[in-house]
């Protein structure tokens, strides 16, 4: 998928976590169904994740080949990065559990503050992507925490995938209850 591809991904992925949230009551942002995270968790979780990735991109490229090498393979796809994603969340699912148990939940006056960083954090990481050269995409790794070192590109594209993945929990969690 090539990096235009991907930034329109992101915001299209965004765009649908937006819609969905603008049409929740403002109770569901700090109570969530029993044993799983809130509203808020979710989307602190998501605005944590994006920080990082767009940290780790701010790096000079030089400090990232050093820090972490350079891929010794072709960039997966879009599916493949998606069905390696699920596959190791089945695999890894007590280490996500411990990775998560201690989110903090966000309180509804923290809601616009926190839909705004999300909001500029994925704007950035598409800024991010259009910038970024293709060979810099392709070559250059950073290590995922679950699914280890991915390309650059892998990572952009796993990053709205799971965007897609928490917007398909909430749907689900709060359509159930």
């Amino acid at each position: 998928m090539d990096k235009l591809a991907i930034a329109d991904l992101i915001e299209e992925k965004y765009q649908e976590l937006f819609d969905w949230l603008n049409q929740q009551p403002a109770e569901n942002w700090e109570v969530g169904p029993e044993g799983k995270w809130t509203t808020s968790q979710h989307i602190l979780h998501l605005v944590n994740s994006l920080q990082l990735l767009n940290n780790v991109l701010s790096y000079p490229r030089f400090f990232l080949k050093y820090k972490f090498g350079l891929s010794n393979r072709p960039s997966r796809d879009y599916d493949a990065v998606v069905k390696r994603y699920q596959e190791k969340l089945e695999e890894h699912k007590d280490k996500t559990i411990a990775f998560n148990e201690n989110l903090k939940s966000p309180l509804l006056k923290d809601r616009i503050r926190l839909l705004n960083r999300l909001q500029i954090q994925h704007k950035k990481l598409q800024y991010k992507t259009r910038k970024i050269s293709d060979v810099n995409l392709d070559t250059l790794v950073i290590p995922h925490p679950l699914m280890g070192k991915m390309t650059v590109r892998e990572l952009i594209m796993w990053s709205a995938y799971h965007t897609e993945h928490h917007t398909t929990i909430l749907k689900k969690l709060y359509s159930a209850s």
